[in-house]
């Protein structure tokens, strides 16, 4: 690295992107730190203490809720007048809305919507008028293994990942032209505050019977899988560091042995299904004499 870099990074209060916040700092770059709740950021950051605060001048805390555009605005003219610049965008707030589909209400899936995808699309749309006047930056969205493969339980969460997804691969192509690059990140289980009923973590309102053994059967294995989580937040957040001084990274950052198993497990069905019914898809195409 030949000079620091600008990070902006939403939800740094606690889990990964405490972690981010963190090695970016200790790499020597600028941090703007996002959070509802600034003093909790500069609490979890770990530069709680006023004295420390004002020496630690690459470091910058906002408030910033991700479904606010008004917030979404005054953190990016604040990271400006601070650093002058944003190098890499970090879209790492969200949160986990459990349940099977029936059971979550339309309230709450639409809540999921806002944080996990469109408070995505709010921070980036802010931030790329920033970055093509630059002519560079980096755009990095945390997504997760839920983003290519969906399970029962977890229907809310997989529909925001997978639209994260979607939109990421698109902007890719989009704002290439203009020197930015674009990576989304799928990691599998890390140990993370994700998993937090009450603060991450959230459970349908809606009550059927007839879903109530496998719901159960789902709490008890993310209550069971809380903080025991395979993957390292810390080795995650030095990947994430290596890919902004890549001069091409990857489009998609597969994260932890769990997540690859998932997706490879994921391209072998996809590729199985086609093969099994040729005759339903060859079907569908013109012939030369219909062209």
């Amino acid at each position: 690295m030949t000079e620091p870099q600008t990070f902006f990074i939403t939800g740094t209060s606690r889990g990964m992107g405490t972690d981010f916040a963190r090695a970016a700092l200790d790499a020597g770059h600028h941090v703007v730190a996002t959070g509802r709740d600034p003093e909790r950021v500069l609490a979890a950051v770990g530069q709680q203490d006023e004295a420390v605060v004002g020496q630690h001048e690459e470091l910058l805390a906002v408030a910033l809720d991700v479904t606010d555009e008004r917030t979404v605005r005054s953190a990016v003219d604040a990271a400006i007048e601070r650093f002058g610049r944003i190098d890499v965008l970090v879209n790492n707030a969200g949160s986990f809305q459990g349940g099977f589909f029936e059971e979550v209400s339309p309230e709450q899936f639409r809540a999921q919507m806002e944080t996990n995808f469109f408070g995505a699309l709010n921070v980036t749309r802010a931030v790329l008028p920033v970055m093509r006047a630059q002519g560079s930056g980096r755009v990095i969205s945390i997504s997760s293994t839920a983003g290519i493969v969906a399970g029962a339980g977890g229907s809310a969460y997989a529909a925001s990942k997978f639209a994260l997804e979607g939109w990421m691969e698109a902007l890719h192509d989009e704002v290439m032209p203009f020197g930015i690059h674009t990576t989304v990140v799928e990691p599998g289980f890390f140990r993370t505050d994700l998993l937090a009923e009450g603060s991450s973590t959230f459970w349908g309102d809606v009550h059927l019977d007839d879903y109530r053994s496998s719901s159960d059967q789902t709490k008890e294995f993310f209550r069971g899988m809380e903080g025991k989580q395979s993957g390292d937040p810390v080795k995650l957040a030095r990947t994430l560091l290596a890919l902004t001084e890549m001069s091409e990274p990857p489009v998609r950052l597969v994260a932890g042995a769990d997540s690859v198993a998932g997706v490879l497990r994921k391209a072998q069905q996809l590729d199985e299904q086609a093969r099994a019914f040729p005759e339903l898809t060859s079907s569908l195409d013109l012939d030369d004499q219909q062209r």
